[in-house]
């Protein structure tokens, strides 16, 4: 009994794997071809659940389709809507970079193009003084956290108690 559900795994993983993709690259990103679409969109940094929610609903896919199912349509479809996401009819509050200060226009940047952008806010804020910026140059919490008991590790800053070596009697 044990030998033919193996022999059935066995060759149901090889019908699979006619058609099956393990990884599937999307916006400089590999997905998991064994995880739902919605759970491996989020793998991409700059994706929430709810952009991931709506990039299916607009491209008309299952958001409970396994990643490794989707054909190279529906791939090249996502990458598309992911570029551009305005021109598709997501709407604009679920951006991640609304009004940028260079650019002033609301855009949704993922991956790579996220991570410099973040990167340029950090450094003009530290360059004009700014009370974050402030924050960011001396590694400290930067919204509102206190400090007595927490952020004390790093540069030194770790308190402890000491025992005091044990002397003779």
């Amino acid at each position: 009994m044990k030998e033919t559900k193996q022999k059935k795994s066995q060759s149901q993983v090889s019908v699979e794997d006619a058609n099956f993709k393990h990884i599937i690259r999307l916006a400089n990103a590999d997905l998991d071809g064994h995880k739902k679409i919605i759970t491996s969109l989020q793998a991409i940094k700059g994706i929430s659940f709810m952009f991931a929610n709506a990039i299916c609903r607009v491209a008309d896919i299952d958001p409970n389709k396994k990643t490794g199912t989707l054909s190279d349509e529906e791939v090249n479809k996502l990458d598309t809507i992911l570029k551009d996401p305005e021109q598709f009819g997501i709407p604009a509050w679920m951006f991640n970079r609304r009004r940028d200060l260079e650019t002033n226009k609301t855009q949704h940047l993922v991956g790579v193009d996220l991570q410099v952008k973040l990167e340029e806010d950090l450094r003009r804020m530290k360059m004009i003084k700014s009370y974050k910026g402030i924050r960011h140059m001396f590694h400290l919490p930067v919204r509102g956290q206190r400090t007595k008991s927490n952020f004390r590790k790093g540069k030194g800053k770790v308190l402890g108690v000491t025992k005091k070596k044990a002397g003779k009697k």
